[in-house]
């Protein structure tokens, strides 16, 4: 099959979608510099996991390290397509720290980019955008034509970057690229910084749980399985408009309210969650909805997992991995 470049691939998405391409035959090399936003340990538990596949290949490095990127890319000329997933994230951390986000989520897509430009074999660029890019839009479901010109948080100025700097590689280099738009990704071995994994910890533990916005907070919550086949189709099917480059909503097409989330995940645990209403924070966004209706038309994208069928497979696995 292809050689498949994975940045970010001891993460979260970036881990299910390199075990779909193993399982279906591709040889997947791996760029990621294990950094310690959270936990190292499941990162490497993660990469355990993908280590015991013969076409797994793993590279410890920086994406916004010239040398050390450009070296690797040298030993690897015939990749066929990049899946970039390595970037900082988290929208409240990118006030504590806005400088990680411009090293890695700038900077380290202008090197990926330029590296792409050095493989001759190069299909498609698939890269992560964030539904964060809505900024204070009101009008919903979000809509890939509707206006991005008011974001609330540097994560999400960073992510509307990357969508312009892969326009601007597609215009100059003819360099495919396609930008997704996650929201509210959720699933086994996920993120600790995300709601399913902080609820389901505090919930299980008697903690409390901070809902911000006195509650009036509501997500489009998708599950990780659902993303991983939005992923895998468009990689497969590079834009065919010129200049070479789209976006697309990776959604659930749902906006759930935040305190039903929890719901279901009081009846996942079998616990009652003890909710703190706080007022919405700085950067944060009080409603998410996808429109996926080009998602549906040109990739056949049509997620087929509710909160109600994911939240207990999440909680399953969390209890297992963590011994709760």
């Amino acid at each position: 099959m292809s050689i498949i470049l994975v940045t970010g691939a001891a993460g979260f998405i970036g881990f299910h979608v390199t075990q779909a391409l193993l399982a279906r035959g591709d040889t997947v090399v791996c760029v990621d510099n294990l950094n310690a936003y959270y936990d190292v340990s499941l990162k490497e538990a993660r990469l355990r996991i993908l280590g015991r596949h013969p076409n797994f290949i793993f590279r410890n490095c920086d994406i916004s390290n010239r040398e050390g990127f450009f070296a690797i890319a040298s030993e690897f000329p015939g990749v066929e397509g990049i899946v970039h997933l390595a970037g900082q994230v988290g929208v409240r951390h990118s006030l504590k720290d806005p400088y990680a986000y411009v090293q890695s989520n700038v900077l380290g897509y202008v090197v990926m980019a330029e590296v792409a430009r050095s493989f001759r074999a190069l299909r498609h660029i698939v890269y992560a955008s964030s539904s964060s890019v809505y900024g204070s839009n009101t009008k919903l479901p979000f809509s890939v034509a509707d206006p991005i010109e008011t974001p609330n948080s540097l994560y999400a100025a960073t992510k509307r970057t990357n969508e312009l700097l892969g326009h601007t590689y597609a215009h100059l280099y003819d360099l495919p690229s396609t930008g997704l738009r996650f929201f509210s990704v959720y699933g086994p071995w996920g993120r600790p910084d995300m709601a399913a994994f902080l609820f389901t910890r505090a919930i299980l533990t008697g903690e409390p749980i901070r809902v911000f916005n006195r509650g009036e907070m509501w997500r489009d919550f998708t599950y990780i399985d659902d993303v991983v086949t939005g992923v895998i189709r468009a990689l497969d099917l590079p834009p065919t408009a010129r200049p070479p480059h789209v976006i697309y909503n990776i959604g659930n097409n749902k906006a759930e309210k935040l305190l039903d989330f929890i719901a279901v995940l009081e009846d996942a645990t079998g616990c009652k969650a003890a909710i703190v209403l706080d007022e919405m924070q700085a950067g944060d966004i009080g409603r998410t909805h996808a429109d996926i209706e080009p998602t549906i038309r040109d990739l056949g994208f049509e997620p087929a997992t509710s909160i109600h069928e994911g939240i207990p497979k999440f909680v399953d696995w969390f209890r297992g991995y963590y011994k709760m």
